[in-house]
Order: structure tokens, then C-alpha cells, then sequence
């Protein structure tokens, strides 16, 4: 299967920010993909950087790629600037959590 920034987009809807019940793709989380050959670099952001369920987030993102992928290697840098701030959340995210557009 051919590795694709929309496939992977598809595979990270996946994994669910468990205080909230929304997708990271949702959440805004996903700040860049980058895919050469087998390897795929995932820079990520979480809502503040001391977020008790960082080591989480790294294992089930590498995970969710790896079962869809064959023989990738999943590389996810975790990065703070620019900060995440909600306005980075999809549409239906801000609805479900009743934030106001």
C-alpha cells in the first residue's frame, strides 16, 4: 500500500484523545507529515507540553501506523511552537465541545 500524507491522516483519525473523545486529527494535534520511502516523520503538538498522556499519545500514533503500514519507520517529534490553542480544532471538534466559532 502506498504511504500517502492523506493515508496517514486516516490512520492518526484513530487515535482518540481519551479526556475528550475526539480524534487527534480533530484536536488540531498534527502539525506536519513527512513520508520517505518506508519512513514516516509525524510532528505532533499536545494541549500543553507537561501532558500526563504524552507517552500515550507517542505509542498509540506509532502503533495505529504500524499495523496499517507494513515495515514503517515511525518517527513522532513532539513540538510546541506555535502552541496549540483550540482555534486549531476541526469544525465538528469545536461543536462537539461546544466551543464557539
Amino acid at each position: 500500500m502506498e504511504i500517502t500524507d492523506k493515508k496517514v491522516m486516516d490512520v492518526l483519525r484513530n487515535v482518540i484523545d481519551p479526556e475528550v473523545g475526539i480524534n487527534i486529527v480533530d484536536m488540531g494535534f498534527i502539525y506536519g507529515i513527512d513520508i520517505k520511502g518506508k519512513k514516516i516523520h509525524i510532528k505532533m503538538t499536545l494541549t500543553v507540553p507537561s501532558c500526563p498522556m504524552k507517552s500515550m499519545f507517542l505509542h498509540e500514533v506509532e502503533n495505529a501506523l504500524k499495523m496499517v503500514f507494513d515495515d514503517v519507520e515511525v518517527e513522532v517529534e513532539l513540538v510546541f511552537d506555535p502552541a496549540w490553542t483550540p482555534q486549531r480544532m476541526s469544525k465538528d471538534a469545536k461543536e462537539k465541545l461546544g466551543i464557539k466559532q
